[in-house]
């Protein structure tokens, strides 16, 4: 197939979160930006519950409301975390996180995984030079000195930059050649809604118990995602149980924290596993979102770092726009690699031996971790820092109108 002189500036492949946030800051430059997704159009426009509550640190709020994005999540979705805490079994010295002393009423805030897409997505559909190409699938991503060529399924397209956010499994990473750090717990996760007896007062809660970990999420109202993570085998038999057993099932597990819990929605299980690619970059190519680093839910950073990502991108292709750069450049992808490794690998790098570390049964590790959580709890500046992090505003590009 010849070549295309018909150039773009960027083609982003994938049209989840992280890839239409990506399109939004870029095309804020003044680029034209086409986004390719196998989903059908009307998957797009009204993606489905799947389960998933993302936890936004105020710094991803400000971003998506200098894209327009935040003004089209409806309030009922929007849910606020008051207070965090982490939990060792049944032992009583739990390490909590909260916003005393802040000037802030919430540490963070929780929205569905599929309402953040349905913002996002409408926002980019009112953008005059983002194009989106739906039920389309990246078949080839060929780099070269100046720019890439997409090959689809009737047509090949060219472009300054391409934008790789097509998941934490990519075969378009894989087809570059860039490896990647994968980390598999052996553990699947469950997510559903539960309405409860007693209020859950704004608190989000992680807890390590023997035999599982439960993520309790507060939702508006009586109600909380439940986020249970199980070896594979028990797993499969909790998911098999009809609706009564399920609730039982479920209660049993809470131990009465909330008082008597039943299920509001459906199930949806995710193998727990960790990615985090060798490179983020190559000629003019960028990864971003679970493509770049696919986090473990213990951290609730998975969808904030996938929006420092393009948040870093897009400053990087800014700057060498103004330097008189083409867009792409090498300069700006390596700048943009070594600022995002260094914001991202030290949190990637303790969740996954928090994580592992949690999920093992010995009893010298179940005694380690409880000591550690103590002294966790007595170290005011580190859990201030922690929650400074949460509570930082930012997220605006200067670009932005």
């Amino acid at each position: 197939m010849p070549l295309s002189v018909d150039m773009k500036d960027v083609i982003v492949i994938g049209g989840g979160p992280a890839g239409l946030a990506s399109a939004l800051s870029l095309e804020a430059l003044g680029l034209k930006v086409i986004v390719i997704d196998p989903a059908p159009l009307h998957a797009l426009q009204n993606p489905s519950f799947d389960g998933r509550e993302i936890a936004l640190t105020h710094h991803t709020v400000t971003a998506m409301q200098a894209m327009g994005a935040w003004d089209h999540i409806e309030p009922n979705d929007i849910s606020f975390i008051q207070e965090a805490r982490v939990e060792n079994g049944e032992e009583n010295h739990p390490l909590i996180f909260d916003t005393k002393g802040k000037d802030e009423d919430a540490l963070g805030y929780l929205v569905p995984n599929f309402a953040i897409r349905k913002a996002l997505f409408e926002v980019v559909q009112k953008r005059e030079n983002i194009t989106v190409l739906s039920q389309e699938t990246c078949e080839k991503l060929s780099c070269f000195v100046d720019f890439v060529t997409v090959k689809l399924k009737g047509q090949q397209l060219t472009a300054r930059l391409a934008v790789v956010a097509d998941g934490r499994f990519s075969k378009t990473r894989e087809s570059l050649g860039i490896g990647y750090h994968l980390h598999d717990f052996h553990r699947h996760m469950m997510v559903s809604r539960f309405e409860h007896e007693q209020p859950h007062q704004g608190v989000a809660l992680q807890w390590f118990d023997k035999g599982q970990t439960i993520a309790l999420l507060p939702l508006n109202g009586n109600i909380s995602s439940v986020v249970l993570s199980l070896p594979p085998d028990e797993m499969n038999r909790v998911r098999a149980l009809d609706e009564d057993a399920f609730n039982a099932d479920i209660n049993a597990r809470l131990k009465n924290r909330l008082g008597k819990v039943k299920s509001v929605s459906t199930r949806h299980v995710y193998p727990l596993k960790t990615v985090f690619a060798n490179r983020f970059e190559t000629r003019h190519t960028a990864l971003v979102g679970d493509t770049a680093i696919g986090m473990h839910p213990i951290t609730a950073h998975g969808f904030n770092f996938a929006m420092t990502a393009q948040e870093l991108l897009a400053e990087e292709v800014f700057s060498g726009i103004e330097r008189g750069e083409e867009i792409g450049a090498a300069r700006q992808l390596r700048n943009y690699e070594r600022r995002l490794r260094a914001k991202t690998l030290p949190m990637f790098t303790v969740t996954n031996t928090i994580a592992t570390l949690y999920t093992r049964e010995e009893k010298g590790l179940w005694l380690l971790r409880q000591a550690g959580m103590k002294a966790a709890n007595l170290l005011n500046p580190i859990k201030n820092k922690v929650v400074d992090q949460l509570i930082e505003k930012g997220g605006r590009l200067p670009f932005m109108k």
